[in-house]
This record gives C-alpha cells, structure tokens and sequence, in this order.
C-alpha cells in the first residue's frame, strides 16, 4: 500500500480522512450504538518512529453526542464508546469502495512497479486480500485527561517527521537518531543512515502544496460548528471560554509584554526554551563566501 499511496498522495490522503469519519459518524449514528451526531477533529501523521512511511489519523472524541433530534446530550458508557470490531469492518469497506471509485474515476496514478495496476483486473486481484485482513482501529479514553490529549497532539500536529531533540549525530556521511521501539517496551533506540537514506525517509512526509492536516467532522464542522456548539454546551450546562478576539480591545487584563506588537491581541505562553534549545532550532549561520 505504501507505493500507492506516494504515487497519489493528495487523494489517498483524503481518502483517509473521509473513510475514518464517514465510519464514526455512521456507526455513532446507529441507535443499536450510542445513537448521537459526534463532532471531532482529525490529525493526520505520517510517519513512525523509524520515518518509514505509515499513514494514520488521530481523532479526537467526546465521550458523547447529541441526540439526533438534538434535544439532549447522549453519554457514552464509562467503558465503552463504539464498538471496535464494526469499526474496523465498516471502515475497511468504506476506504476500499473509495479506492475502486478512485480508480473508475481516473484519480490514480501507477508508475514504475505499480504499472501493471493501471489494468482493472490487477488492481482488483491486488484489493482482494485487503478484504480479508484486520484493519487496525484504536480506541483508547483520554491518558491523563483531555487537556493531555491535545498537548500531546499539538507535539506535532505543525512539526515535521523528526525534532531536533532526536538527532544524536552527523558524522562521516552518516545520521544517528535516536526512536522508541514499542514492541520492546517503549525503549529508546539508535538508528544510523546514510546521509541520503534520511533524506529520503524525511521528504517522503511532505504534504502535497496546501494540503490541511487538521480537519473538523460532525458537529464540529465549519458549517455546523457555530451553532451546534453553542447547542453541545446549553445541554452539557457548561459555559464556553470566550475567544480571544473578544478581549483584543481591552488592556487591563495583559501586561504590554504579553500582547502581540502587531495586532494588539493577548498572547498566550506555549513552551519555554532554555538557551540550548533556543541554538538547536536556530537555522545554521551563513558562511561568507571565499
């Protein structure tokens, strides 16, 4: 699959995020299950920890939804949110029929070892077992907390496949990474390639131009979002945090240091760097020319 998906990024990436919410969405909606219209935000990451590529999306749930004539706020159960096994099922069919529509559509591109698959009856053959695996499907209730989830999301959700922190070494055309090893209990490991190994593992992650990693579905959509929100919190009895645009005008509440010199607004601290840091993440210093 990983050919394929480097030879028609754009659409299988797309593919990705439609399939993944078409499923939650379906699956939530049914009245056997939790019976609600969710809304929740997509993250799409692309890379493990080796900077082989591996697609995937993170998607970020309420633990409910509402109701759907949207009269009351539906909970999940405390150990159970949508069933895994139908998950899988439903998604794996919805991303395969999307992938034989692609293709009918003449989305596809197949280039070099992938030029046979241009021909229907290859392609087909080589969907065929796609039906008869496990698809991977992960539900997991938030690890300390919602306000976690997003910390840990945002660790990413605008890096690219590797931070400096993880570059052990350069030296003698080769580069020494350091990445974690799930399968060994999450121990931290040395990883050396070549110099144009790791260039080629790193630009197989970047996004075709304008490409949005970041996507809204349910009642978090654009078109939904202003008024189906405001809906989520009177049911849930709780009260949104106002936006910060609604206290740009005002001064008393934000020290002068604290607002952005250009538009006046509050600004808000999201990381400290120490001074190491700070030289890590500085772009290299321009060498005169002889």
């Amino acid at each position: 699959m990983a050919p394929l998906v480097l030879q028609n990024k754009k659409i299988l990436y797309d593919l990705l995020f439609r399939t993944s919410a078409e499923t939650l969405l379906e699956v939530a909606r049914d009245p056997r299950r939790l019976g609600a219209e969710i809304g929740f935000f997509s993250v799409l990451h692309l890379w493990s920890q080796k900077l082989n590529i591996h697609p995937h999306v993170h998607c970020v749930v309420p633990a409910g939804g509402l109701s759907l004539d949207h009269t009351h706020w539906v909970r999940s159960r405390e150990n159970y949110f949508l069933p895994k096994p139908l998950l899988r099922k439903v998604f794996r069919g919805k991303f395969v029929d999307a992938l034989k529509q692609a293709f009918h559509n003449g989305q596809l591109n197949f280039h070099g070892d992938l030029k046979l698959l241009a021909q229907p009856k290859k392609l087909a053959a080589w969907l065929r077992p796609l039906y008869r695996q496990a698809w991977v499907v992960y539900l997991k209730r938030p690890f300390g907390g919602p306000a976690y989830v997003l910390q840990y999301l945002g660790r990413y959700t605008h890096r690219v496949a590797i931070s400096n922190h993880r570059l052990v070494s350069f030296a003698d055309g080769q580069v020494t990474l350091r990445w974690r090893d799930s399968a060994d209990h999450n121990k931290q490991k040395l990883l050396t390639l070549t110099v144009d190994e790791f260039l080629r593992r790193f630009l197989l992650h970047l996004l075709p131009e304008g490409f949005v990693r970041i996507r809204n579905f349910g009642f978090l959509a654009n078109r939904k979002r202003a008024t189906l929100l405001l809906l989520c919190f009177q049911l849930l009895g709780a009260v949104p945090e106002p936006q910060a645009e609604q206290h740009a005008s005002s001064t008393a509440d934000f020290p002068d240091h604290w607002r952005c010199p250009k538009c006046g607004g509050p600004m808000k601290i999201i990381e400290r760097l120490t001074a190491s840091e700070i030289q890590l993440r500085s772009p290299p210093g321009i060498t005169a020319a002889a």
